[in-house]
């Protein structure tokens, strides 16, 4: 039987694979950004995490309507237990980083000290997990593996 596949794709490349490291990388970086702002006290530091975690929750929205449309395009991804924790995850950890967003963006600096630096701690041990979780799906399930690579 194949695997199952991508159904948003590109070429034949699945788009959420290539989607995911983007938010990932920017909120870990607000992370990095928050500690960095709490350590020296620099505006810039939050300016930085405001704009990090904003950039953060777009390409996270960008790699969730990919992953919707896999989900939603093939019944044998439905069917695995695990891609709904890796699904419900993600959106938790979002929602945490737009609500994040929302509190820096209306309150300014005074919002990374504690509660914006908790929030974004917690977003960052969720995607630890649920990244473990993708990478299971492609690697032990197959999911959006080709079966066969093309000889070119």
């Amino acid at each position: 039987m194949p695997n199952p596949q991508s159904t948003a794709k590109i070429a034949g490349h699945p788009l959420h694979p290539m989607l995911v490291p983007f938010p990932i990388a920017f909120f870990v970086g607000t992370l990095a950004a928050d500690l960095a702002y709490l350590h020296y006290g620099d505006p810039f530091w939050f300016r930085a995490g405001l704009w990090l975690v904003g950039a953060g929750v777009v390409m996270a929205l960008l790699a969730a309507l990919a992953g919707i449309t896999d989900l939603l395009g093939d019944p044998r991804i439905r069917a695995l237990s695990i891609v709904w924790v890796h699904f419900l995850g993600n959106l938790l950890a979002v929602l945490i980083e737009a609500f994040n967003w929302y509190r820096r963006y209306d309150i300014g600096a005074d919002a990374v000290r504690p509660t914006g630096l908790i929030l974004s701690v917690v977003a960052v041990l969720i995607l630890l997990v649920t990244g473990w979780l993708g990478w299971e799906m492609v690697y032990r399930r197959r999911v959006a593996v080709a079966d066969e690579i093309p000889v070119s």
